[in-house]
């Protein structure tokens, strides 16, 4: 059964793998859904479709016509700007960057209209934004820039959750290189997230009492301050802290043995200090199923978690197991929201 409202995803490079993905969990949930509408480039699309041998996508003017057109092929809403440069499947163009930017723009926009139930946006390439002047480190960012005036329900983001294979992780920090992550973490940080953490999985995933682990920094988490002190002046006071305003979570544990199967069975999410500590044990569990989902913003947003995939864009083989999972954790969490 459809739902009224749909998801919409955003393009993403159309130079990459986003179009093809796009239209394959088109194929994979055109009879039960959830209902969903891309918001980009309507020849792009249609180019991919024939690439594939797939019904030609439709326009539609308004969201509200997908839901009449999706059991026969897959509804695009245009965005504001369209590709007029080449487009090369597997070559990336910084020309394709307004595109691309205003795919997000207003997929945005129909989220925080209520037009959209949340966004799912496709893979895009920060190199190829940065050559044509886009400002913000990624997507999540940009994201959070766009719905600033907006206000949310309890603390705000951005945080960077993962999962795969039932693994929830969060991220302290993100896109860092390792010295900076560790130069940088404080205590207020991992209260921050660790809040954003408990109150995600209470209203996004109806968990009503939520279970955080959090992970030591240093091996064996630090050893009793034999191998590093952070565990001992900054990890440990915050989650002591944290669990005096009601947060049930756990002081550092040894990262090395938090991500096998019975651990996993006493936490509903752990917080992650670094980007590959928490990203290793999701990718182990469930390569090409990962999904990348926002905390703390006024709207629903997932996203596959993998790129763009200029080496493989227009050969027919890109998998859409991430998308769907996206698909699937976006229409899951506005349920929950509602």
């Amino acid at each position: 059964m459809l739902s009224a409202s749909p998801v919409v995803i955003s393009m993403g490079d159309p130079a990459g793998i986003g179009p093809e993905i796009i239209l394959k969990a088109w194929t994979q949930r055109r009879v039960a859904g959830p209902l969903f509408a891309c918001i980009g480039d309507i020849d792009a699309m249609r180019a991919c479709a024939s690439r594939l041998g797939l019904p030609a996508p439709v326009e539609i003017t308004d969201l509200a016509a997908a839901a009449s057109a999706f059991a026969d092929a897959l509804p695009v809403l245009p965005a504001p700007v369209s590709i007029t440069a080449p487009l090369k499947p597997g070559t990336p163009d910084p020309r394709h960057a307004a595109a691309i930017k205003a795919s997000i723009e207003a997929a945005v926009a129909l989220c925080l209209s209520g037009e959209a139930l949340g966004l799912v946006t496709a893979p895009i390439a920060k190199s190829v934004m940065y050559e044509a002047g886009f400002s913000f480190p990624g997507h999540t960012e940009f994201l959070a820039d766009l719905t600033a005036s907006h206000p949310v329900s309890g603390t705000r983001g951005p945080a960077m959750m993962l999962t795969g294979g039932g693994l929830r992780v969060v991220l302290a920090s993100i896109h860092q290189p390792l010295a900076d992550a560790i130069a940088t973490l404080s205590a207020s940080r991992i209260e921050q997230i660790a809040r954003l953490t408990h109150q995600a999985l209470r209203r996004d995933f109806g968990i009503a009492e939520p279970r955080l682990a959090l992970a030591g920094l240093n091996p064996h988490a630090g050893e009793n301050g034999s191998l590093g002190r952070e565990e001992i002046d900054i990890i440990n006071p915050a989650a002591a802290r944290l669990r005096a305003e009601g947060i049930a979570i756990t002081d550092a544990l040894p990262p090395d043995t938090m991500f096998h199967a019975e651990a996993r069975a006493g936490y509903d999410a752990a917080i992650c200090l670094y980007h590959d500590q928490g990203l290793i044990p999701v990718k182990t569990l469930d390569f090409h199923g990962g999904v990348n989902i926002t905390l703390g913003l006024p709207i629903v947003r997932t996203s596959p978690d993998h790129g763009t995939a200029f080496d493989i864009a227009g050969q027919g083989i890109a998998r859409a197991d991430s998308l769907l999972a996206a698909l699937d954790a976006a229409a899951e969490i506005a349920g929950h929201r509602a």
